[in-house]
């Protein structure tokens, strides 16, 4: 079986893109230093550098035509520079509304993401010793393999990494207004999502698979509707021009309260977030400058790039200036910069420490230009490594010579015949001190494969590590609670609900209630006792094995504490 796919079409880069302006890109685009932080009365533990957050999407296709995987990101050092890793992404289905995994390629036309997932690249595919962050060869007999499992030793040689699902991009934003127009379908919707991606109850497909298989790997999601409330997203998308703005703040609702109750029932915190467009049509027509959605979500990344592109293919220019360029020959209306988005949140009331920034490392690129100066005229898009006018930043280093206008934070090569508009250090930095002097939170990336080494997202992160400690606070952690008596029932498609705001816990037949029920605080405090190879384990529990105390890093069973170095378990008694 070929499980190769074509990569998702995340980027408004297709025809349909001509009419919008803008696009806003699907969700372009850790290590972090768990720095003690404090909000309001209560403490708690930011995921940050320095009082920053520096997100990077890593994209699922991505181990594919370009091979890069986790071990690439962790090798490179560039994950000691993040703070959250957004999985780009997950898909809803068009039957059941709900979160799924499947392995069915993404398709063309306004159908093709209609059961479009790829469970190979994401617990399938076995890595061998080299290819792994473990050193350690997958088996045939273990039931996660594929991305998941390389994420979840990524956090584990990073500790305080967050890894963060993300739902929807550019190609499977279709089904989003369907599942959110009604109470029911968004309760299902959201308790899908949590039971797949937060407890890890994933399908068994091909071997691989299994309740709580994935559990303890991702500690929040990540909302990429594009575009609620128009039709300036992809071909196809189900829009509701009327109602989608109001059921987007609902399902966000939804989102917070579900993944709240959750965390109450087992010490955790789970964080919400979105991607944010630039287009003030856009952005209107979902109210995504509504203050009462963060209330919902604990930090949102505005779109930094993709402001211009080859959809106009016969007029080179900025794809993310950071400010008005007074040359820019188009419309106010479909002119754009950074700066003009970021005081659209702000100017509405919006918190700028929920706000992060997105940054490009591709760039969008035309041939047949005949002038370094920008707004000049082209020919069509320039050649890209895996569609047209779009090219990974690694390979525009060689591309003719650079050039920089700080005043417009806006950089861009020429060679006489192409003309690329991308980010370099330069920009990244001057990105830097407008994220520090407009008190946002910090920035974000799209997408991590765009630059190998990770040099480019080490300018952002040194930045914020030399900067005064940062505003970005993650929600405090829900008070411990007791789980519901009550069987959950099952919604549309098969998911388990149980009220729609308290997600059931693991099957009863793999998880003894001891595990189920203990919070991470009285995981803590037990007393470790003897290790079994049946016991299911959930995170934080302590155990006795040959003379010394192991504690569980995530849900397990089986795994024989000590075999693993990034296992998981860890030693409780050094």
């Amino acid at each position: 079986m070929k499980r190769v796919r074509p990569r998702l079409l995340r980027i408004g880069v297709v025809a349909v893109v001509a009419v919008l302006g803008i696009s806003g890109i699907a969700s372009c685009a850790s290590q972090d230093s768990s720095e003690e932080a404090s909000s309001g009365d209560s403490a708690t533990t930011a995921a940050s550098i320095n009082g920053y957050r520096s997100v990077g999407y890593f994209p699922q296709w991505g181990v594919y035509g370009r091979q890069y995987s986790m071990k690439t990101l962790q090798d490179s050092g560039a994950a000691g520079n993040l703070s959250h890793i957004n999985y780009a992404f997950g898909n809803i289905h068009h039957e059941t509304l709900t979160c799924f995994e499947a392995n069915k390629a993404q398709g063309s036309g306004p159908d093709g993401s209609d059961g479009a997932s790829d469970a190979w690249a994401d617990y399938g595919m076995p890595y061998d010793a080299a290819g792994s962050i473990a050193g350690t060869a997958d088996t045939a007999e273990q039931p996660l393999a594929g991305s998941f499992n390389q994420l979840r030793q990524l956090k584990a040689a990073n500790p305080g990494l967050r890894a963060v699902i993300s739902l929807g991009g550019w190609t499977w934003s279709k089904n989003f207004s369907r599942a959110a127009a009604t109470d029911e379908s968004r309760k299902a919707l959201v308790a899908s999502c949590i039971d797949l991606y937060i407890k890890g109850n994933l399908p068994v497909i091909e071997g691989r698979g299994g309740d709580g298989a994935a559990a303890g790997i991702f500690d929040g999601i990540d909302i990429d509707w594009e575009w609620p409330g128009t039709d300036k997203g992809l071909e196809g998308n189900g829009v509701d021009a009327e109602n989608d703005a109001e059921n987007f703040r609902l399902l966000l609702q939804e989102f917070r309260e579900q993944l709240d109750a959750h965390g109450a029932s087992t010490g955790a915190s789970y964080s919400l977030s979105a991607f944010l467009p630039a287009n003030p049509v856009v952005i209107e027509a979902g109210g995504w400058n509504d203050p009462a959605l963060f209330e919902y979500l604990d930090f949102g990344n505005i779109q930094g790039y993709d402001l211009w592109g080859t959809w106009e293919p016969g007029l080179t220019g900025h794809q993310g200036n950071l400010f008005d360029d007074p040359d820019d020959p188009r419309e106010a209306g479909e002119s754009f910069s950074v700066d003009r988005t970021v005081s659209a949140y702000l100017d509405a009331g919006i918190d700028p420490a929920q706000l992060g920034l997105g940054l490009a490392a591709f760039g969008r690129g035309w041939v047949g230009a005949d002038s370094a100066e920008p707004w000049g005229p082209a020919t069509g898009p320039a050649p890209g490594g895996e569609e047209p006018g779009l090219e990974d930043y690694d390979e525009l280093l060689e591309v003719g010579e650079e050039f920089t206008d700080p005043t417009l934070g806006a950089a861009w090569r020429f060679d006489g015949d192409q003309w690329w508009s991308y980010d370099n250090p330069e920009t990244v930095r001057l990105k830097s001190d407008y994220i520090l002097e407009k008190g946002l939170g910090g920035g974000m990336w799209w997408d991590l494969a765009g630059n190998r080494d990770g040099t480019l997202f080490a300018v952002l992160s040194d930045q914020m590590r030399e900067a005064p400690e940062g505003p970005a606070r993650d929600r405090v952690m829900p008070e411990p609670a007791v789980e519901p008596s009550t069987k959950p029932t099952a919604a549309p498609g098969g998911t388990p609900t149980g009220s729609g705001t308290t997600p059931s816990e693991a099957p009863a037949s793999t998880a003894p209630e001891a595990a189920r029920s203990l919070s991470a605080e009285e995981a803590a405090a037990a007393e470790p006792v003897a290790w079994r190879e049946d016991e299911v384990y959930t995170e934080g529990r302590r155990v006795t094995f040959e003379g010394s105390v192991y504690r569980t890093q995530w849900w397990t069973r089986g795994d024989i504490p000590g075999a693993e170095q990034y296992g998981p378990w860890v030693r409780a008694d050094d």
